[in-house]
């Protein structure tokens, strides 16, 4: 049984990524873990009037939090009539990320869902949102869904690379998986930077190539450009439903001070992103 992390602030925009995750898995079985986590900042002076005297901070956030993630969970068994899908609610009064971080090995979770949205530059660089934060620290594939997205059956998937990472398997078991199970087409795509690929580029288009022997795939040749443009671009023109990518762990100056292509993609696009970790060595060019 897969099992699935749904973070909740209870706003609609993560409640619609809790819609496109129950439909997404439809026909999968599936324990869905709904998490809301608290902090003493979201307390504010009208709660601690109405506090009683012998309550705590701590005490009150928990209780209330409690109460509407459960009225959530009631109200999603109540309308998703789907036998293959459980749900468990969990609330924690900690650091955001730490809380996810902790959970996710608890419980052995597979995969995060959440929902994303776009923001000024300024908090694209410096503080992003909640997804790129679980995407940048989070060791767990993420399915970011854009703001608004309803969910749409998938038939063709984009997973871009400049094969100057050596890949491993178990870094791509999430989209092997998922395209081998439903059946999608995933379509690689190398936006070139120059005109012939190096041996190490040759080894890891053929390691690609070998992975996805069960799969629908093809290997896409762009011509030079902005990278975003060009694979979005691609994928407008191919109806593709959803975007895959690797994604490795950046240092906190890193993340203060450079945008990196996942970052772009998860603030301005407009289908489903799957995030997966890449732990395999990248060639400096």
């Amino acid at each position: 049984m897969k099992k699935i992390l749904l973070p909740t602030d209870f706003s609609e925009n993560s409640i619609n990524a809790i819609r496109y995750a129950l439909a997404f898995f439809e026909r999968e079985a599936c324990e869905f873990y709904i998490l809301n986590v608290q902090k003493v900042s979201s307390f504010v002076s009208d709660d601690l009037m109405a506090m009683q005297p012998t309550e705590s901070i701590f005490d009150s956030l928990i209780v209330a939090a409690k109460e509407r993630i459960k009225n959530l969970t009631d109200d999603l068994v109540a309308n998703h009539s789907n036998p293959l899908h459980t749900f468990k609610s969990n609330v924690d009064y900690d650091n955001f990320i730490d809380a996810i971080n902790q959970l996710v090995v608890i419980e052995k979770i597979n995969l995060i869902v959440m929902g994303t949205r776009g923001g000024s530059k300024l908090d694209k660089r410096i503080f992003g949102s909640n997804t790129i934060r679980v995407i940048q620290r989070c060791s767990c594939p993420v399915l970011a869904i854009p703001q608004g997205y309803t969910y749409e059956e998938i038939s063709d998937i984009a997973f871009p690379s400049n094969y100057y990472t050596k890949y491993n398997a178990e870094d791509l078991f999430p989209l092997v998986s998922l395209a081998e199970k439903q059946d999608y087409t995933v379509h690689v795509i190398h936006v070139k930077d120059s005109e012939h690929l190096t041996e190490f580029q040759e080894n890891n288009r053929a390691f690609l190539d070998s992975c996805f022997t069960n799969i629908n795939h093809s290997f896409i040749e762009l011509e030079q450009g902005r990278l975003f443009k060009m694979i979005n671009n691609y994928m407008a023109a191919n109806s593709v439903d959803l975007l895959a990518l690797m994604s490795r762990k950046h240092s906190f100056l890193e993340r203060l001070f450079t945008t990196h292509p996942v970052e772009s993609f998860a603030f301005n696009l407009k289908v489903p992103l799957l995030v997966m970790e890449n732990t395999g060595e990248f060639y400096l060019k």
